[in-house]
Parts: structure tokens; C-alpha cells; sequence
């Protein structure tokens, strides 16, 4: 299995009320050495949340503890930028298991979705209201149901609905990645190539 499986999430979040967001400060490219997945979380917005002393930077909302939880709230157009797949790779090891924006590259959205981290994109409006949530309750909890699509917001019960496509869904709700998903129709495609067989 690829990653966790993912169904239905309900957690904190941590509020990064920031516009276009891009994979270099996700990530900076001198972290970039690194082949397997393993590590990257401690350099998670490296420049933003570490002084050039390596000291945290207490304003910077990773390094409040009152705030926790599985899920970011990114602003609008999170994950832009280059394509680097770290981007992704960094937010997983950290311990986010859902991202909501408003907007996402596309890019970013694909390698999320690849390493088990569920890009949740959500309207302008729905998503101020989680960070009004927020700022009135930094435990205020998130549901996310992957299976019925929706996102709520549990102080208020506000709730909407999210677009996924079917085959990556179906990989999230299994946690599977491309080749878990062959491997698991082994037995269909031994059939079909016996079948097909001349």
C-alpha cells in the first residue's frame, strides 16, 4: 500500500491565509537532494518558519501551538510555481492529510493525490469562512468525507461540496497509487489477456 487509506477526516487545521503559494517556498530547491520521501516535513516552508539561525520564527503559524491539526487551509492558488512532486512529499511528511484552497495548480493537485494527501478546492466565499472558524476557535474542527465529497465546518455546520476525479478518489479511498491499482486488477488483466489470446 502506497500510503493511508483515506476516508473520512475530521481534525484542526492550521490556517495559512496566504495567496500563490508556490512550490519554492513549500519546499526551497536546496532541499531538493533527496530521492525517497522520508524527511522532508522538517523543511515544510523552511525560509518562513526558521531564521538564517535555524532559530523558529514565533510568528510564523508552524511554530504557534495553538494551532494543529491534519488538514491546511492554503489561500488561493496553493501549490504554483515549478512542479517539483517534494512540494507534496514535504506537506505528507509533516502530517497534513487534506489541503483546502480556494484554487490549486494543477500540478500540485496531481502530486497530491499521488503520495495520499486530498486537495480539497473549495468557493472564495465557504473558504473565509473557515478562517473565520478559525480565528473564533484555533481548535475549531473540519470534516471532510471523501466518499460523499463534502467538506464541513463542524462549529457552524456549514457545509459544501468538492470535485474529484473518480479514478483518483477511488485510489485515495484504497490507498493505492498508479501501480497498487494494477496490481490489484492483476487477476482482471490475466483474464482479459487469456481471453484476448490468439
Amino acid at each position: 500500500m502506497a500510503y493511508d487509506k483515506f476516508t473520512k477526516l475530521t481534525s484542526s487545521a492550521v490556517p495559512l491565509p496566504i495567496e500563490n503559494v508556490d512550490t519554492d517556498q513549500i519546499i526551497p530547491a536546496r532541499f531538493l537532494k533527496a530521492t525517497e520521501r522520508k524527511g522532508f516535513g522538517d523543511n515544510l516552508f523552511r525560509d518562513w518558519r526558521y531564521n538564517n539561525d535555524d532559530t523558529p520564527k514565533l510568528d510564523f503559524v508552524l511554530n504557534n501551538p495553538i494551532y494543529s491539526g491534519k488538514i491546511l487551509v492554503g489561500g488561493k492558488n496553493f501549490g504554483s510555481g515549478s512542479s517539483r512532486e517534494h512540494a507534496a512529499w514535504a506537506i505528507y511528511d509533516y502530517g497534513f492529510r487534506c489541503v483546502v484552497s480556494s484554487f490549486f495548480a494543477d500540478i500540485f493537485k496531481g502530486n497530491a493525490i499521488n503520495v495520499g494527501i486530498l486537495p480539497v478546492q473549495v468557493s472564495e466565499p465557504f473558504l473565509e469562512q473557515i478562517f473565520q472558524a478559525m480565528e473564533a476557535d484555533p481548535k475549531a474542527e473540519l470534516t471532510v468525507d471523501l466518499a460523499a465529497q463534502t467538506i464541513t465546518i463542524n462549529a457552524t455546520g456549514a457545509v459544501e461540496s468538492f470535485a474529484i476525479n473518480g479514478y483518483k478518489k477511488h485510489n485515495l479511498l484504497n490507498g493505492f497509487d498508479d501501480i497498487d491499482y494494477l496490481q490489484a486488477m492483476k487477476e482482471e488483466i490475466k483474464t482479459f489477456a487469456t481471453a484476448s489470446a490468439y
